[in-house]
């Protein structure tokens, strides 16, 4: 989950730094809200999707979905500064949208398949209660980093890094869940084994106590 975390909410603040490189890189007479209407169809349509694919794959291997959605996004953030022209940018953010859709739409199926029902809630609480840090942080640096060095290109960089990394490791995790997955399922039964134990003890001092009452009858 904390993969999660850093990889995905660096990519949240790149639309803010975007409208503002845009105008420096490309001029004042561009349309900069036609980047965030790109970002916001292609999100909407990769949420319907990529949740329709997600459906077809089993169990935690849906992390893998996530591995291909952080890849292409850490790339779109990367190419971003490479883009010399409105076209490109539409493209970049064409395909940074769509896997932004892929993200949205399966990230509470993933943590169903990690935590189990009883903590899914949970974990997607903390998921965005974490998220939310690097989102307000992450704005103020990349303008930081703008007043130091005079463009936002370093900071698209860098916001590239996280997801990249994040996708890395989380190709393990469907290996790791799928060796914990035995010791779960071993744990209700022992407590079912126990309990079946019980059932005979107090079924046998039943019978026990059963006994000599009626034999006390009988003689009676």
């Amino acid at each position: 989950m904390g993969v999660y975390i850093i990889s995905m909410s660096k990519d949240e603040d790149n639309s803010i730094s975007q409208l503002k490189h845009v105008k420096e890189r490309i001029g004042e007479d561009v349309h900069d809200e036609t980047l965030l209407l790109c970002l916001g169809i292609t999100s909407g349509v990769g949420r319907l999707l990529f949740g329709r694919i997600a459906d077809y794959i089993p169990g935690a291997k849906k992390v893998y979905l996530q591995v291909i959605s952080f890849f292409f996004i850490g790339l779109m953030s990367m190419m971003i500064p490479l883009c010399n022209s409105f076209g490109s940018l539409v493209a970049v953010c064409l395909f940074m949208g769509l896997f932004d859709g892929c993200f949205i739409s399966i990230m509470a199926p993933i943590a169903f398949e990690l935590v189990g029902a009883q903590h899914v809630s949970q974990a997607i609480g903390f998921l965005l209660g974490f998220m939310s840090i690097p989102m307000i942080v992450g704005p103020p640096i990349a303008g930081i980093l703008r007043d130091h060095l005079g463009t936002y290109d370093v900071a698209f960089y860098l916001a590239g890094v996280p997801p990249l990394i994040g996708g890395a490791v989380l190709c393990f995790i469907p290996w790791v869940h799928e060796k914990k997955k035995p010791k779960e399922q071993a744990r209700p039964v022992d407590g079912e084994t126990s309990e079946k134990i019980l059932q005979i003890k107090n079924t046998s001092l039943l019978d026990s106590v059963e006994k000599p009452s009626k034999g006390s009858e009988s003689v009676i």
